[in-house]
This record gives C-alpha cells, structure tokens and sequence, in this order.
C-alpha cells in the first residue's frame, strides 16, 4: 500500500520547486552572459591588437629575414609558458601570425640528383588561427619584438 499524499501538503511543494528552478535558471542565464561578456572582451581585445601589430608591422621596413632562415622574413614571437606543440611562432610582413616549419625538401633532393644546402632547404610559413585568448599571447609578444626591431632601426639611422 503506498502512502498516501495529502493535497494541501502536495500543493505547498510544488510552488516551492518552482521558485527554485527558477531561481537556477536565473543563476546560469547570469554565468552564460558573463561568459559571453568575457568572450566579447577577449574578441575586441585581439582586434585592436591585430590592428596595432598590422600598424607597426607596415613600419618596418625593410623587414628583417628570420635568423637562420634563406627565403623567409619573419619576427618569432617568443611567448613563455606558450603551446609546446605550436611550433615556431612568428609575424610576418603583412602583419599576420604563422608558424614556421623549417626543414629538409626531400624531392628536391632527388630532383637534383646531389645535396644543396640552398634547393634542400624547406620554409613553410602556416598561416594561424587562433581562439582569442591564444592570440593576444602571441600578438602581444609580436608587437613587443616588431617594437624591438622599429627602435633599433631609429636608434641606427641616429
């Protein structure tokens, strides 16, 4: 036999309930806008930084070739404590964030039948994309290096 409920004492919860369910959906519609405020600030942040580096990147010239590198002109942007697995991060002359990967070019080795340090050599600049927050770690060490590179180019021309 099961208990049985009285009205009076039926009705009285369910309001209860209610009020608490809408209570929590209030509370999480209030931590998504604040997440999605959050986002909206990280978003206009890296805009204005895409727009500062871009700015600064057009006033370097003439821009500095990657160390070490034959065919590539390019500033790494060192970040600490950045994405292992990224790679080599750098900015480029028209102000855009890739990752270098440098290497040996195996079919032109073959092509050429010998090994030219010159033809073997392999430069490929992958263009990146970024969520925000990744991107102002990196853009903001890039502005910081291009900033680098535009006060020695004033410091030299005296």
């Amino acid at each position: 036999m099961s208990p049985r409920v009285h009205s009076k004492s039926a009705s009285a919860i369910a309001p209860s309930c209610q009020r608490r369910a809408i209570y929590f959906r209030q509370m999480a519609n209030e931590a998504l806008l604040r997440k999605s405020q959050a986002d909206m600030v990280l978003e206009r942040a890296a805009m204005q930084l895409q727009a500062l580096l871009k700015e600064a990147v057009a006033e370097l010239r003439p821009f500095p070739s990657f160390p070490n590198a034959l065919f590539t002109n390019a500033i790494e942007c060192e970040v600490d404590g950045g994405d292992a697995e990224m790679g080599c991060v750098v900015v480029c002359d028209d102000g855009e964030l890739y990752e270098l990967q440098m290497g040996i070019d195996h079919e032109s080795i073959e092509l050429m039948d010998s090994w030219d340090p010159v033809t073997a050599r392999k430069e490929t600049l992958k263009k990146l994309d970024l969520h925000p927050r990744d991107y102002l770690l990196y853009a903001y060490a890039g502005l910081v290096a291009v900033t680098e590179h535009l006060l020695e180019q004033q410091e030299a021309a005296g």
